[in-house]
């Protein structure tokens, strides 16, 4: 007998200037090749809608894109803020808790961080260069392509990161962000830090599998096994919810 691969939902791209959607190819190959199989969600829905989705799927990526808007952190726009998705915005939130209510495995990528922690009452910066001080600027807008990594996380050992990129303690990560996690929303903890103290990593230490990274390990899992484990870790905690229907 074959066994059930997890359906995994991803959260789309929104082109806002014609309304498409799309997706990068890098994230349905790193989870095929982690044993799942991936669905592109659409935009638009009710929220009985992203019910039955949390229902059908096994767990949700939610992929990188553009800044959030400023009024979901009560705050004016930021002179440095780029394009924004109101409706994309919208979407993954109200997804986000049907999946949650579910207990469906959950896992952020770059902006997929940021709106994971904003959705539950955390913080962003809406512009890093601007609003830290730093002695020594990391590049989080990297120079060069992001199949090559650009600084360091340390990884907060015995946390779910440290255990899916196989104990490291420190990883080198590609960065393509101007904002980030400023505050943790209530439950969530802090598992990864780049050397000029940004936040790179959250988890719910009390959720089946709640993950967010700031970094793009879609472009790195092919040759780096800590980037290939975030996904492993990912795709077994969706496997594990079809074991438990």
């Amino acid at each position: 007998m074959i066994s059930q691969k997890p359906i995994i939902g991803i959260t789309p791209s929104h082109n806002t200037e014609n309304n498409d959607t799309s997706l990068r190819p890098g994230y349905p190959r790193a989870i095929a090749a982690a044993g799942g199989l991936s669905i592109l969600l659409p935009l638009e829905g009710t929220d009985e809608d992203w019910r039955q989705l949390a229902a059908m799927c096994s767990g949700f990526l939610f992929s990188g894109g553009p800044d959030l808007h400023p009024f979901l952190l009560g705050e004016e726009t930021h002179p440095s803020c780029k394009n924004v998705s109101p409706a994309r915005d919208s979407m993954e939130i109200r997804l986000l808790h049907a999946a949650m209510e579910l207990k469906r495995p959950v896992f952020g990528i770059c902006r997929g961080i940021q709106l994971l922690n904003v959705a539950l009452g955390g913080t962003i910066y809406q512009d890093i260069p601007s609003q830290r001080e730093q002695d020594f600027p990391v590049a989080h807008q990297q120079p060069f392509y992001y199949t090559t990594p650009s600084h360091h996380v340390k990884v907060k050992k015995g946390s779910l990161l440290a255990k899916a990129c196989g104990g490291l303690e420190r990883i080198g990560v590609n960065s393509c962000h101007h904002q980030a996690v400023r505050q943790p929303a209530p439950g969530l903890t802090a598992t990864g830090w780049a050397s000029d103290g940004i936040i790179e990593a959250l988890e719910k230490p009390d959720y089946p599998f709640f993950l967010g990274v700031q970094w793009h390990p879609e472009y790195l899992w092919q040759k780096d096994p800590a980037a290939m484990g975030l996904f492993t870790a990912f795709v077994d905690a969706c496997t594990r919810v079809i074991s438990h229907q």
